[in-house]
């Protein structure tokens, strides 16, 4: 697993999975009217090179303006950070990181309903013996 991406670099991750495979300046211009937006062109063109160094992405350089896209999947990589801050902030125990996210920021009434849908196929899940 390649490392935990930063912020910024996690930023453009988001794009690449939302968008596909992309330029530096479909990149640039994603973040332009995003969070980022007054970062320059050659810091994100840095930023892409370093995480093509990191293994977070991979270039492909068959064309002149090379393009870009992730080398791990948005759920493993989303997987690892969950893991990661499960471990760290809330020694391992998913019900304290359930109750602290649901805390946190309102949720919807559907979004509720989807957690016990996903808890019930997990405890089935569970019960046939699977992870």
């Amino acid at each position: 697993m390649p490392p935990r991406p930063t912020n910024s670099e996690l930023e453009i991750l988001r794009i690449l999975w939302d968008r596909g495979p992309s330029t530096v300046r479909d990149v640039h211009e994603a973040i332009s009217a995003g969070k980022l937006g007054s970062t320059g062109y050659t810091t994100i063109l840095k930023l892409m090179q370093i995480m093509t160094e990191k293994g977070l992405v991979e270039r492909d350089e068959a064309e002149r303006a090379h393009v870009y896209k992730p080398k791990v999947a948005r759920e493993t990589t989303q997987r690892a950070i969950v893991g990661h801050m499960l471990d760290r902030v809330f020694s391992g125990s998913a019900s304290d990181l359930m109750m602290q996210a649901l805390a946190a920021k309102p949720t919807t009434p559907a979004e509720i309903k989807e957690m016990r849908e996903l808890l019930a196929r997990y405890e089935k899940q569970q019960k046939r013996g699977g992870n």
